[in-house]
């Protein structure tokens, strides 16, 4: 089949048959029609379609190496530096469709399934079948442009105890039978942004797991079709509220919905499943196959795209209201160019030293990734309060598209102009600016981006573990021991 279309996408997601809980209600189809997941639907749909542009289908796409088709181009296993910039100015594309709003965009895991796939001799340490089931599955989404999303924690019960004790055991997502053909799965898991729209389901390892005997259950990897028998998504509130793209112009677009993932005695056929046991191998399952940089990689790139459009945004908001020649203002405008430059240096300096690894995969040096997604969950939380307060007031009095088009539409032209833009087109800009610092949508990109590879505290700690000190201790040390061996002097 190869590189899909948004028709394609959108006619198998409509063939599907999740069971997925929303606003009070359970559904077992007819996804791509419902409010809460149409316009989201349609987003990816576009995504899809920009592989069959003519002026992107040769950055977008690749040829397989398997059928010959154009297939998505997040999926080639990078050889050379070249190759590793072209994945990346493949993933800027998508990433500038949405502002890099969009989090769950096929590219992001599409990039872990490449490196997992390439690491075969990691997986036949715990069974040569593993490393067979998961170089097929790879194949499979790559040859079948599939949408993948993923779940990986715990259900927040009683976070001071491990999965094997909350409930009795009985909460957390865990194997509970084995039997000739495969393994069942029961209890629940979080966070699988766009599970209701997504193909498939992968169930990877979630957290630090002790190695104890009773982790065993709850030590596994697999894929699973998101509408398997037994599965079902339990969704938050939407916050696409099926208002106009002028009214609400990100959450009407992309807007990704969370969900809950519930396995009621769920069938994982063996061949779906990548690791099952071996607590140690679950944890090295992102840092010992380099999945985690590959999908760093993919993060920065879209993080950056992001940061471009937020400063896009800044300015224009500036520029509309005349307040850019202000000292406190240009300061503000300052922290984001910085924060985008320091983006760019990080993810250059990452493919600058990138290296051929144990697997043949050209890999980005991880320390500037590394220290990139331990940076912006941090300073990300500093560009919706800049907006906030350039926008100040101007944001709290924003009519809506009916206004501007019905009985006030003189009076917003007459009061809510700006210096450089009539009244609609003012509130226009401003009412996205909105919905980028106010909104419910602007409240989940900010918790979105501060946990995206989870707690920033547990990820500083594991950073300053990991990383080689010895030789910067080594030169303070020298020049103690060169200070030591001079003479005092009056």
């Amino acid at each position: 089949m190869g590189a899909r279309t948004g028709k394609d996408y959108i006619e198998r997601l409509g063939s599907t048959s999740p069971t997925i809980q929303i606003h009070g209600e359970t559904l077992t189809g007819g996804v791509p029609d419902h409010p809460a997941f149409r316009n989201i639907v349609r987003t990816y749909a576009d995504l899809y379609d920009l592989q069959h542009d003519p002026e992107l289908r040769d950055l977008m796409t690749y040829e397989s190496p398997t059928s010959a088709e154009p297939v998505g181009r997040s999926f080639m296993v990078p050889k050379t530096l070249d190759d590793l910039s072209r994945r990346r100015e493949m993933m800027k594309v998508w990433a500038d469709f949405s502002g890099g709003t969009l989090g769950r965009t096929g590219d992001y895991l599409n990039s872990s399934l490449m490196a997992l796939s390439q690491a075969g001799d990691w997986f036949a340490q715990a069974d040569k079948a593993f490393a067979t089931n998961i170089q097929a599955y790879y194949e499979k989404v790559r040859e079948e442009d599939l949408l993948t999303t993923h779940t990986l924690i715990p259900p927040q019960a009683n976070r001071s105890q491990g999965a094997g004790q909350q409930m009795g055991g009985s909460l957390t997502a865990h194997i509970v039978d084995e039997d000739d053909n495969g393994i069942t799965v029961r209890g629940a898991r979080l966070l699988a942004t766009i599970g209701p729209i997504a193909d498939e389901l992968l169930v990877f390892p979630s957290t630090v797991l002790k190695g104890n005997p009773e982790d065993a259950p709850y030590s596994f990897a697999f894929a699973i079709n998101c509408d398997a028998p037994g599965l079902r998504f339990i969704c938050r509130e939407s916050m696409d509220f099926g208002r106009s793209r002028f009214d609400h112009p990100m959450a009407s677009r992309f807007e990704e919905m969370d969900a809950v993932v519930v396995f009621d005695d769920v069938h994982v056929p063996f061949e779906r499943c990548f690791l099952l046991g071996h607590p140690e191998m679950c944890n090295g399952f992102y840092s010992e196959t380099d999945a985690a940089v590959h999908m760093t990689h993919q993060v920065t790139t879209r993080t950056t795209a992001k940061t471009e459009f937020l400063l896009g945004l800044v300015s224009c908001m500036t520029e509309a209201i005349g307040i850019e020649k202000f000292p406190h203002v240009q300061a503000d405008i300052a922290e984001v160019i910085v924060a985008l430059e320091q983006m760019r240096a990080l993810v250059r300096a990452a493919e600058a030293d990138a290296e051929l690894n144990d697997y043949g995969v050209m890999t980005p040096r991880w320390a500037p990734l590394n220290a990139c997604r331990n940076w912006y969950p941090r300073i990300y939380q500093q560009f919706p309060a800049i907006l906030r307060k350039l926008g100040a007031s101007g944001l709290m009095a924003l009519p809506t598209e009916a206004d501007v088009n019905g009985p006030a539409h003189d009076d917003i032209e007459a009061f809510l102009q700006s210096a450089t833009l009539g009244g609609a087109e003012r509130v226009r800009l401003f009412r996205l600016a909105w919905d980028m610092c106010i909104s419910s949508f602007a409240g989940r990109q900010e918790l979105y981006e501060y946990y995206f590879f989870g707690d920033p505290v547990r990820m500083a700690g594991a950073f300053v573990g990991s990383y080689d000190r010895e030789p910067y201790k080594a030169a303070v040390r020298q020049i103690l021991a060169r200070e030591a061996d001079e003479p005092a002097t009056a």
